[in-house]
């Protein structure tokens, strides 16, 4: 079995800081880091070179300078085919990108590691992609993170003028919450090679007849004036015109809502305490009775 190693990923574009922030944030959590991956595009361009040798000299010798510990460094540029991605100027450049993390994240994950995401810094669709794919791989363990750091502190750190800062600085992780879609279904994380149009396809596919299978549980549980009521909410009606849709009291419709949400509540596993309303309803069942 595969030791359980705990990983940072980072993207970065010219603030060198957004690392070394992230990562002396989680030292202070007392989570243990065994290796760091920076992941980036352009190492030829002036300020995305100044950050990674600014990093370089915090990662010396596989150890973390700062803290003293021993720790893995690794920058890795996107390649597009045999080349480095200079920027994510269309769609294709986008796919690669998409291709280059989906391979990175599940090869992380089959390797045993806990991963640790930040998406602070280097292009927005850098940190989306990344986010994307970490749905389809990640599992309890893992986190996904947003790196805050207070205005007047980005202008004296820019482009790594400060890579260290008191822990009463203001800087903090914020987890990011993400539904590990490859966790329900396992078999999104086999379709390596795919492109991402195709994964959403499927994605979106095994969702809806997850739905559906739901919805008709239901259904199937209801009395038939009980199916009258949900096919009114699902059309998108309020209580009241429900009421005056079926000729009965408002009492009446409550009556049977609260059952069929209570069905509802079963089926979707919904956490103790949440409350699911007639808008849930529509939402869920506006397509089921055509």
């Amino acid at each position: 079995m595969a030791n359980d190693h705990k990983t940072l990923v980072v993207t970065l574009g010219g603030q060198s800081q957004v690392v070394t922030f992230a990562l002396d944030a989680l030292l202070a959590k007392n989570e243990i880091i065994d290796q760091v991956l920076v992941l980036h595009l352009a190492p030829e361009n002036q300020r995305v070179a100044k950050a990674l040798s600014q990093l370089a000299q915090e990662f010396t010798g596989d150890r973390y300078q700062h803290a003293n510990v021993a720790m893995r460094y690794r920058a890795m540029p996107i390649l597009k085919g045999q080349e480095t991605l200079r920027d994510i100027n269309n769609e294709t450049d986008a796919e690669a990108v998409w291709q280059a993390l989906y391979a990175l994240i599940a090869e992380l994950k089959a390797q045993g590691h806990t991963l640790h995401l930040c998406v602070a810094g280097g292009r927005r669709m850098l940190g989306l992609m990344a986010l994307s794919a970490a749905t389809l791989h990640f599992d309890h363990r893992d986190r996904a993170w947003h790196l805050f750091t207070p205005d007047e502190l980005r202008t004296h750190a820019f482009e790594g003028a400060l890579r260290h800062v008191p822990a009463n600085a203001g800087v903090r992780l914020i987890q990011v919450p993400l539904s590990p879609w490859g966790a329900y279904f396992p078999g999104l994380r086999a379709l390596v090679g795919m492109s991402s149009e195709r994964v959403l396809d499927v994605q979106s596919s095994w969702i809806e007849n997850e739905e559906q299978v739901r919805c008709q549980h239901v259904i199937t549980q209801l009395t038939e004036r009980q199916r009258d009521v949900l096919r009114q909410f699902a059309l998108g009606h309020a209580p009241q015109q429900v009421a005056e849709a079926l000729n009965i009291t408002l009492k009446t419709v409550d009556t049977h809502k609260s059952v069929i949400l209570d069905l509802c509540r079963n089926e979707w596993q919904a956490a103790t305490g949440s409350r699911l309303d007639y808008h849930f309803l529509r939402d869920k069942f506006r397509d089921r009775f055509q």
